[in-house]
């Protein structure tokens, strides 16, 4: 009688892991950007000042739908998908390696004859670490990114500084120099390697915790794993977040770095200004996160069965 006992899943490469995990993280961006839009919009507004008579200045931008909504009305539904192509420029590079390299990574940290559960520990250490180095080759794709989402409606008569991605990096290059594309790289890289570790090992053992608790390893638990890991990820990553929005959208120079970002952000707009855009940013985690794991849970079963 032949042996009709399922065959166990076939491991994937480095580089089918890369591309699996490209795949999954632009297929999130393109999905959610809109939301990432009206986040980048809301970090980057400052807190109401006392205009003519004493009274507060009215804020341009009130929370994430009004925020979606203000952008399609003045500029067109278009603008919320601004920042598209260099935003999977980033996915590409960054997201095929931070996701990529995790598993391969996490087994190096813990030694290639270990059995039984990974400690979190290991889990958070490979996640800082494809979190970083993923982001120092990205950094460039983050900025001209950032810099198309933060154009807002211009005046008549004035032209756009960027008429694409691509016109964005070569103008950035000749006008401010190559060095100029890894502005903010400091709190990018800080933001990323926190980031990708909260997302990646948090993912990775909500869903073991799930599994051990009984549930099958479906849509359902990969939901849950995937809202649970954004959460976290916003909770841990959001000062940085604010941070890099408004180093990497400071074209006038307000900012010298890092550091002055934060003192001047503090003192100018309160501690509640590292949390600005909490809830669009988890809006955009939570689902990024959602629609990556979906992905790239079937992507790999795909690829396994080729």
């Amino acid at each position: 009688m032949a042996d009709t006992a399922a065959k166990p899943p076939k491991k994937l490469g480095v580089l089918q892991n890369f591309a699996a995990s490209a795949i999954a993280a632009c297929t999130a961006e393109v999905t959610t950007l809109p939301i990432d839009t009206a986040k980048v919009r809301l970090q980057l507004q400052g807190k109401a000042i006392a205009g003519e008579g004493g009274k507060l200045a009215e804020l341009k931008y009130r929370g994430l739908l009004g925020t979606v909504g203000t952008v399609a009305k003045e500029e067109g539904v278009g603008a919320l998908w601004k920042g598209v192509v260099p935003g999977l420029h980033r996915q590409v590079l960054f997201g095929g390696l931070r996701i990529g390299l995790y598993e391969p990574v996490k087994n190096l940290y813990v030694g290639k004859d270990f059995q039984g559960d990974v400690p979190l520990i290991k889990k958070i250490a490979a996640g800082l670490t494809t979190g970083a180095l993923g982001i120092l080759v990205a950094n460039p794709t983050d900025l001209v990114k950032v810099r198309l989402q933060a154009e807002g409606k211009l005046p008549p008569g004035v032209a756009k500084r960027y008429s694409g991605a691509m016109n964005a990096y070569a103008t950035i290059i000749k006008q401010e120099g190559v060095a100029k594309l890894w502005t903010g790289v400091g709190p990018n890289v800080a933001r990323n390697a926190l980031i990708n570790a909260a997302e990646l090992a948090s993912y990775d053992q909500v869903k073991q915790t799930l599994l051990k608790a009984g549930f099958q390893d479906n849509i359902g638990t990969h939901i849950m794993s995937g809202l649970g890991a954004g959460f976290i990820a916003v909770c841990v990553g959001s000062p940085v977040d604010v941070v890099k929005s408004r180093v990497m959208g400071d074209a006038s120079g307000q900012y010298k770095g890092t550091i002055d970002c934060f003192v001047k952000t503090f003192k100018s707009d309160g501690i509640g200004a590292f949390y600005k855009g909490f809830i669009p940013n988890f809006g955009r985690l939570g689902s990024w996160n959602v629609i990556m794991f979906l992905t790239l849970e079937q992507v790999k079963k795909l690829m396994a069965q080729q």
